[in-house]
This record gives C-alpha cells, sequence and structure tokens, in this order.
C-alpha cells in the first residue's frame, strides 16, 4: 500500500483543542453522485467547538471536523450532472469532515464559485453568508426604519450580518467585546456601538432607543445574554438565537413573551435551510455576487496551517478575533 499523501485533522475522544490530531488520510475515488474536491481553504466555525467538545457529538470517532471549505474539483462519480474536473466550487454543509486535504462530498450540497471570489474567501463566507442570507429573507425579514442590535457585530457571521441588513435601511446598534473592535464595527456599517466591557447590554439600547426598545436582535452567546436581549424588545419584538457560544441555550416560559409583550424568539438552523431551499446555488450566488462587486467585505482576521488547526480553535475561543479564519492546507 502506497503512504497516504493527504492530511486530516481528526478527533479521537471530545475535549479541548489538544484533541485534534494532525493524520494521513487515505481518500478512495468518489462514489456515486459524489464530488472529489482538492481543498485550498477550510472555513473554521464556532460549529466545529461544538462537535470538538461534543455538545453536538460527530458521528462517529475518530473523525475529522469541519463543514465548509472550497477547492477545484478533481475528480467527480457516477451520475454528477452539475460539476466537472476544474471547477472551483465551496460548501457548507454535513456531513462534517472539512479539515481535510482532500475529500469526497455528495453534489446536492456543493455551489460552485466565480472567479471574482478567492478560495479564502468563500471559505471564510459561505456558511455565515448563507446564514446571513436564511436570517434576512427568511427568519426575520426587515424592513427600513427598523431598529436591530447584532451582537458580535465585528466578528464572522455579524460582520456579514450588519452589512447586508446596511441594504435594508434599518438602524444598527452592534454589540462588540472591547473598543479595539467598535471602530471595525461602525465601518462595517453600525449606526451605534454598545462595548459590553463599558455599558451593560439594556442600559446601553434603552439610552439609545430612549427607553422603546428595538424590533429585533440576532445573539448568539445564549444564557444571560438571551434573557437581556428579550428585555430590550419593542412589543411585537423578535429575538433570533445564532448559537449558544456561552452559557448554552436557556428555557423561556411562555408567558414571559405575551401575551403583554407579544415577543417572538426563533432558534434557526443553517443546514434546514440548506437542506430545503429549492435553490441553493441562487443563495450562493447573492452572496458571491456582493462580495465580488465589493458589497460584503469578508474579513479575514487569521490564516492557518491545516496542521495548526488547534491554535485556530485557541484564538477563536479566546473571542480577541475579528472577521474569520480560515485554515490552508499544504498544496500536494
Amino acid at each position: 500500500m502506497n503512504t497516504p499523501t493527504e492530511y486530516g485533522v481528526h478527533i479521537h475522544a471530545h475535549g479541548g483543542p489538544q484533541a485534534m490530531q494532525y493524520e494521513p488520510i487515505q481518500v478512495p475515488p468518489p462514489g456515486p453522485r459524489e464530488v472529489q474536491i482538492r481543498q485550498h481553504a477550510v472555513g473554521v466555525n464556532y460549529l466545529d467547538i461544538y462537535h470538538r467538545r461534543g455538545v453536538f457529538p460527530i458521528p462517529s470517532l475518530p473523525g475529522a471536523l469541519g463543514v465548509e471549505a472550497a477547492g477545484e474539483v478533481v475528480a467527480v462519480g457516477r451520475d454528477v450532472q452539475r460539476f466537472k474536473p476544474g471547477d472551483r466550487v465551496a460548501y457548507a454543509c454535513p456531513p462534517v469532515g472539512s479539515y481535510v486535504s482532500l475529500r469526497n462530498l455528495p453534489d446536492h450540497g456543493i455551489v460552485k464559485v466565480p472567479s471574482g471570489v478567492s478560495d479564502e474567501q468563500a471559505a471564510a463566507a459561505t456558511l455565515q453568508g448563507i446564514t446571513a442570507h436564511m436570517l434576512l429573507h427568511r427568519v426575520a425579514p426587515l424592513r427600513k426604519g427598523q431598529t436591530i442590535v447584532i451582537h458580535a457585530a465585528a466578528g464572522g457571521l455579524g460582520s456579514l450580518l450588519t452589512q447586508w441588513a446596511r441594504r435594508f435601511g434599518v438602524r444598527i446598534i452592534g454589540v462588540v467585546g472591547s473598543e479595539a473592535k467598535a471602530g471595525l464595527a461602525a465601518s462595517l456599517g453600525c449606526d451605534d456601538v454598545i462595548v459590553e466591557s463599558s455599558e451593560p447590554l439594556v442600559q446601553g439600547v434603552r439610552r439609545l432607543t430612549d427607553g422603546e426598545g428595538v424590533d429585533v436582535v440576532f445573539e448568539g452567546l445564549g444564557g444571560r445574554v438571551f434573557h437581556e436581549s428579550l428585555t430590550v424588545l419593542k412589543p411585537f419584538g423578535h429575538l433570533v438565537n445564532l448559537g449558544q457560544a456561552a452559557e448554552g441555550l436557556p428555557a423561556v416560559a411562555l408567558s414571559d413573551l405575551g401575551p403583554a409583550r407579544s415577543l417572538t424568539v426563533s432558534v434557526p438552523g443553517v443546514f434546514a435551510y440548506v437542506r430545503t431551499h429549492p435553490d441553493l446555488q441562487s443563495v450562493a450566488d447573492d452572496l458571491y455576487g456582493l462580495i465580488a462587486s465589493g458589497g460584503l467585505r469578508v474579513g479575514i482576521g487569521g490564516r492557518f496551517a491545516l496542521k495548526d488547526a488547534r491554535d485556530a480553535h485557541r484564538a477563536l475561543e479566546s473571542r480577541g478575533t475579528t472577521g474569520s479564519l480560515v485554515l490552508l492546507p499544504e498544496r500536494p
């Protein structure tokens, strides 16, 4: 048997970053309806940390992490119609396992990437961009004149969501963790920025809205921030939870939502959107078109070799990063 020339990052047990192992892998030819992708850039998302920790266990151990990457088609299996070798592609979908240099993937979740978008941009923005598209077109369509709050407005998803929401003519209050991130959030389109280390969320929103509150809050921390976000909503306001990076998703009594306050809460999942959308390529085309035209700036907050995925996870967990992180597999 030849020595494998491909590599991947696997976990053999759930745990901290040290659980991740850079190992050689064998990749068979693609099967029916599968596409083989030479991966040029791999997106790092907080979901990967949930999988590594076992908050959302991956199907089997040992297994690779990751759900997002961009690269080039090198082979296709039987019955693949939409792709051919040489196509530039990206994906943001299960099955888990994108932390590899080469992989086979079912063709239904893959999208083509235009020439005006780089591999790094596609790997950094596909999952978060499709999530933003879902939020703004399906979960919480915005109307001109509304006021919204976006937590982690300088982060990967927050930065894309802020820029895209700006196109709807809404007032945006961004929330960031430090003064260093406030300027970035403002440059992305936030009308006002609350620095949590200097001013509590509830106090800041009341100050900025003269006590009226906001129409929509997008938050991905859960726990205390989830409950505080409910507090700052107007009647008929909408809280959208995007993850539980801090304290987990809390239980909420229906009586806390209405009828007096008439609030709604959504906990959407982007993979349900990917799985059920009738034309995923059209969603990707909207996203990539905005990136290529300069309508969406994709911030790359850090580049790491695939073998250094542990360092990328440590950086993301520190909550000190801005933009998105990408892993770069070694070229054969």
